[in-house]
């Protein structure tokens, strides 16, 4: 099989900003290496104090993702297996924001109260890639601090099924805006295939992000990812799943919070049970003891909670999907 890496810098009127309902960019075989520039959720718009998105945005122009690439095989039924090979910052800086009703802790159209809107405030970070530091400075006072680079990416998705179009802004079973620390380079992320060639999109990368996201907007950035695409023929994936080296994760997407957790975690207990023989109760009582549930999302229209646990913490386990994970990191590590 003749592999190949294909480089994708999408024009800004290429920018798409649904799921579904759009025209591929590009056709990409597994075992190709697709090198993706992604821009930030602003559309690089916002680059400075001055820059309020309500001023210089405008919906629905909002979180653009590259893409979609029609994957060869691909169909319904099927798993698409994506390993982010390498997220590297586009630029030496990135920003964040508050926006008026908008975030975990304020007023929002969905939790209306009768105080008033935050302000609207712009920071912008430093960004340095030799050093892998960002950089906080307080709007208000002199602190400044310097934390860890850690590169994700907070959209990544395949269309949904029945001629939908989903918002960019939305994460949900398809994958969308999952907006989880856990999508960093290293990881597989594992999403059913809803229509012919799946259709995958990424975009809105991060420099990093607290697990919450609690004000609604990371360190944005616009990303050079590289990844790699398997399908996973005959084998369906009811919510998007991420494998790492050293774990398995499950996620769950829903209002209200804690049906995105039910999910996550009913749908971890089941893979364990299927990758070790373990009978469901068991698998159910070692999850909840050796289990982690980051939160990715408590701002977008559905929220985002995984469920993981350790490998290492499970009987010797099947490798999932067939080893898949393991076999795109050697691709990747070969190829780039």
């Amino acid at each position: 099989m003749t592999m190949e890496k294909i480089p994708y810098r999408p024009v800004r009127d290429e920018l798409a900003y649904t799921f579904g309902g759009r025209m591929p960019v590009a056709h990409v075989r597994a075992g190709d290496l697709l090198e993706v520039f992604t821009e930030d959720c602003f559309g690089g718009l916002v680059r400075g104090p001055a820059d309020l998105p309500s001023q210089v945005c405008r919906m629905p122009y909002l979180n653009p993702v590259s893409g979609p690439f029609f994957v060869e095989g691909a169909e319904p039924g099927d798993t698409l297996a994506i390993h982010l090979a390498s997220i590297t910052p586009a630029r030496d800086w990135g920003v964040s924001s508050t926006f008026p009703h908008f975030g975990a802790l304020t007023s929002t159209s969905h939790t209306a109260t009768l105080q008033p809107a935050l302000e609207e405030r712009v920071w912008v970070y430093g960004v340095d890639r030799r050093a892998g530091t960002v950089s906080f400075h307080a709007t208000e006072t002199d602190h400044a601090v310097e934390m860890p680079l850690d590169p994700m990416i907070g959209t990544i998705g395949v269309a949904p099924g029945g001629f939908e179009a989903r918002s960019s802004i939305v994460p949900d079973s398809h994958g969308g805006n999952l907006d989880t620390p856990q999508l960093r380079a290293g990881a597989t992320l594992y999403l059913g295939v809803n229509v012919h060639g799946a259709m995958l999109a990424l975009g809105d990368g991060h420099a990093r992000q607290g697990e919450g996201e609690a004000c609604g907007v990371g360190v944005e950035i616009a990303t050079t990812t590289t990844l790699a695409v398997e399908v996973i023929k005959g084998v369906p994936t009811a919510w998007p799943r991420v494998e790492t080296d050293t774990s398995i994760m499950s996620v769950g997407c829903a209002r209200p919070l804690e049906d995105a957790y039910r999910i996550a975690h009913h749908d971890l207990v089941g893979w364990v049970e299927s990758l070790t023989g373990l009978k469901t109760l068991d698998a159910y009582q070692l999850v909840s003891q050796a289990g982690r549930a980051p939160i990715g999302n408590v701002c977008d229209p559905n929220y985002t909670v995984l469920a993981t646990v350790d490998k290492a913490l499970l009987p010797p386990p099947e490798p999932a999907y067939g080893g898949v994970h393991g076999r795109l990191r050697q691709l990747a590590a070969g190829l780039g």
